[in-house]
C-alpha cells in the first residue's frame, strides 16, 4: 500500500473515534497514520481521548502528537483500537504479529469493545496462512525446544532476528515465525499452539474484528463482521 493510501485508510478510521473514548493505538506503518490524525483532530477539534498503545514505538509517535496516554491497568475497557493486520480472511479472522506487537496487540484487542483494523487490499486472502508466516512469541528460554514443537503442525518455524540477533518483542520475549501452506482450522491450531509450554501468545487474532477498512484503487472499502442473529 503506498503511503497516500495507508494515509488515507489511517484517517478514515481515526475518524471513527469520538470525543471521551478510550482508543487502542496500533503498532505499525498504517497505523502510524491513524495516530497522527488523532493527534491533529486533537489539536483542532478539542476533542479529548485516552490513548493506550500497543507498542512502546507508537507511545513515542502518541506522544509526539500530544496524545494523553494511559494503561490498561487504569482503563480496563477500549472503546475503539484501529490496528492493522498481515492477513484477513473472509470470516474477518486475522494473523498479525509481523511488525513485532502481537503479545500487546492481542490483550489490548481483548479488551476492546470494537476493533477496526486498516489494511490494503493485498492483505486480504481465501484462506489464513497463505502469504503471511504465523508469528508465535516465546519466553527466550527453552525456545529451541519450542520450535521443534512448532514444527510439528506442518509448518516452517523460523526464529525473527534483527541486525544478527534475535529479535526483541516489547515484552523481552522471543518471536517464531512459522510459515504454512495454509490454516485449514485456524481456532484448533490456535488453542495446540499456546498449550506448548513456554509459548507466550500467538498471531491468530480470531472472532475479534469488528470493522475492516481496505485500501484499493477505488479508495476505502469498509467490511463489517456480520452479527450473529
Amino acid at each position: 500500500m503506498n503511503e497516500e493510501l495507508k494515509k488515507l485508510v489511517g484517517t478514515k478510521a481515526a475518524d471513527l473515534v469520538r470525543d471521551g473514548m478510550v482508543v487502542g493505538l496500533g503498532t505499525g506503518s498504517t497505523a502510524k497514520y491513524a495516530i497522527m490524525r488523532l493527534g491533529e483532530r486533537v489539536r483542532n477539534e478539542k476533542i479529548k481521548i485516552i490513548g493506550i498503545a500497543t507498542s512502546k514505538a507508537s507511545a513515542e509517535l502518541a506522544r509526539k502528537e500530544g496524545l494523553t496516554l494511559s494503561t490498561l491497568d487504569e482503563n480496563q475497557v477500549i472503546d475503539l483500537t484501529i490496528d492493522g493486520a498481515d492477513e484477513v480472511d473472509p470470516n474477518l479472522d486475522l494473523i498479525k504479529g509481523m511488525g513485532g506487537a502481537l503479545l500487546w496487540e492481542k490483550i489490548v484487542a481483548s479488551c476492546t469493545k470494537r476493533e477496526v483494523i486498516i489494511i490494503d487490499d493485498s492483505k486480504l486472502v481465501d484462506v489464513l496462512g497463505t502469504k503471511s508466516p504465523l508469528p508465535v512469541e516465546v519466553l527466550a528460554f527453552g525456545w529451541k525446544k519450542v520450535q521443534r514443537a512448532l514444527a510439528n503442525f506442518d509448518c516452517k518455524p523460523t526464529l525473527r532476528m534483527k541486525e544478527g540477533k534475535p529479535f526483541i518483542t516489547d515484552g523481552g520475549n522471543f518471536t517464531i515465525d512459522c510459515k504454512f501452506e495454509r490454516i485449514e482450522e485456524p481456532r484448533e491450531l490456535e488453542r495446540d499452539i499456546n498449550n506448548i509450554p513456554g509459548v507466550i501468545e500467538n498471531g491468530l487474532f480470531l472472532g475479534i474484528a469488528e470493522t475492516i477498512l481496505v485500501g484499493g484503487k477505488e479508495g476505502v472499502e469498509e467490511i463489517h463482521r456480520r452479527k450473529k442473529s
